[in-house]
């Protein structure tokens, strides 16, 4: 089992930066595809970005291709999202997670994934 804590959110202005962080409990960090869904009041939790085990392989949502990028450090047990150019619409919850089956890839949808963080929360002012 993996325990999943995200930091990193917060408030910021159209077209700035923020960079969200995943830190995993365990020592089998690096078997877990990793991926970022976010949630929005009143809507359903939706994909953003999703990384294979070995960081080489990357998924992306439409509405975020080009602004946002998924990595992963397996030595300190974190996956990271970077989203750039940030619109009032990206605000949301985000939430990362973990999915341990070994022979997936990297999946676009929620019953993917076996385990969830509490969620950060991010703000993006017009």
């Amino acid at each position: 089992q993996v325990q999943l804590v995200e930091s990193g959110g917060g408030l910021v202005q159209a077209g700035g930066s923020l960079r969200l962080s995943c830190a995993a409990s365990g020592r089998t960090f690096s078997n877990y595809v990793m991926g970022w869904f976010r949630q929005a009041p009143g809507k359903e939790r939706e994909f953003v970005a999703a990384l294979s085990r070995s960081g080489g392989s990357t998924v992306y949502a439409d509405s975020v291709k080009g602004r946002f990028t998924i990595s992963r450090d397996n030595a300190k047990n974190t996956v990271y999202l970077q989203m750039n150019s940030l619109k009032p619409e990206d605000t949301a919850v985000y939430y990362c997670a973990a999915d341990k089956d070994i022979w997936r890839r990297p999946g676009d949808y929620v019953s993917a994934y076996d385990y969830w963080g509490q969620g950060t929360q991010v703000t993006v002012s017009s």
